[in-house]
C-alpha cells in the first residue's frame, strides 16, 4: 500500500462512503474472472488525481497503478453507469442530511463552453460564435443545492436551445420525479412547448433585468452558476482533454462525486462544505 499524501487521496471516511458503491470485482461473481491486482481505492485514488491536478494520463505518478490499468477501470465504470449511480446515491444521501427527499423535483439547467486541446476530434468540437470560443460545451444540471444530476457534453457550436431537447429527454429518463426546470433566456421559445407537451416539463426561465449593467445575481440561475464553479476548480476541467465526450462527462462527474464526499465527511476542508449562503439580490433582480 502506497502512503497517502496527495490532496487529492480518500480519506477513509470518504473510501467508506465510495467503496460500497463499486462493483464487486470479477473474481467474486458467479462468471469469475482474475483477481485484481490493484486495489480499488488506490484506482480511485489515481481517477482523482487526474482529474484534481490536470495532469496527463500517462504522467500519473509511479506510486499509482499503471496508468493503462486506471484508464481502463474508468473507461469501463463509465459504460456500466456505476459513475452516475454514485452521483445519484450521494447526492441523495446529502439531500436526506438536509432535511430533504432523496428526490429533487426541481432543477436548474446552464451550460458552459471550454477550449478544447488538440486532442479532441473535429466531430466532437465547434465554435462558440457569442463567446468567442472554440470547444466544447457542458450541460449540467442540477437541484436546487446545486447538487449535480445530469451532465452531458456537445461541440460548443450547439445552441443550448437545440442541445436541451436531449438533455431534458435524458433527465426524465433517469429521473422522472422531476416536474420543474429552471433556466435563463436561451432556453425560452419552441422549447418550452416541446417539454411541456413531449416530457411533462415546466420551463420557467429567469430573465436578466434589463435595466442592469456589470454583473447581477439572478434568482435561481446562481445555483447552477456557483455549481459551475466548482467543478473548474479540478484543474482537469479548465481545458476539456478527452477525446471521447463521454468520457468528458464521467470526469466532469468524478469532479461533482469528490466534491460530494467531502461535504459528507468531516475533518477535511473543501469549498464543497462551506456554509451554503445565498448571494444577495440586487433590487432589480
Amino acid at each position: 500500500m502506497r502512503r497517502r499524501c496527495y490532496p487529492s487521496d480518500t480519506t477513509n471516511a470518504e473510501w467508506a462512503l465510495i467503496e460500497p458503491l463499486l462493483p464487486s470485482p470479477a473474481c467474486e461473481t458467479p462468471t469469475g474472472g482474475r483477481p485484481e491486482k490493484h486495489t480499488r481505492r488506490e484506482i480511485v485514488d489515481a481517477i482523482r488525481y487526474v482529474v484534481d491536478t490536470g495532469c496527463k494520463w500517462r504522467a500519473l505518478p509511479a506510486d499509482f497503478p499503471p496508468w493503462r490499468t486506471v484508464w481502463g477501470f474508468m473507461a469501463r465504470w463509465a459504460a456500466a453507469g456505476v459513475v452516475g449511480q454514485m452521483r445519484d446515491q450521494l447526492a441523495g444521501r446529502i439531500r436526506r442530511e438536509m432535511g430533504k427527499g432523496p428526490r429533487a423535483v426541481a432543477t436548474v439547467i446552464d451550460s458552459q463552453s471550454v477550449k478544447a486541446a488538440e486532442t479532441v476530434g473535429k466531430d466532437s468540437r465547434g465554435n462558440d460564435a457569442a463567446k468567442k470560443i472554440n470547444g466544447r460545451k457542458r450541460h449540467l444540471v442540477v437541484d436546487t443545492r446545486g447538487l449535480p444530476l445530469l451532465v452531458m457534453v456537445t461541440p460548443a457550436s450547439l445552441s443550448d436551445r437545440d442541445a436541451a431537447k436531449e438533455v431534458l429527454f435524458r433527465l426524465r429518463l433517469m429521473h422522472p420525479e422531476i416536474t420543474i426546470v429552471w433556466a435563463d433566456s436561451a432556453y425560452a421559445g419552441k422549447l418550452v412547448d416541446w417539454a411541456k407537451q413531449h416530457l411533462n416539463l415546466t420551463i420557467k426561465t429567469v430573465s436578466r433585468p434589463k435595466d442592469a449593467s456589470g454583473f447581477v445575481v439572478l434568482p435561481r440561475r446562481w445555483v447552477v452558476e456557483r455549481s459551475l464553479a466548482w467543478i473548474m476548480h479540478a484543474r482537469r476541467h479548465a481545458r476539456d482533454y478527452e477525446r471521447l465526450v463521454q468520457h468528458s462527462e464521467t470526469l466532469i462527474t468524478w469532479a461533482a462525486i469528490t466534491l460530494m464526499t467531502r461535504r459528507l465527511t468531516p475533518g477535511k476542508k473543501s469549498l464543497a462544505r462551506l456554509p451554503v449562503t445565498r448571494p444577495r439580490l440586487t433590487q432589480a433582480a
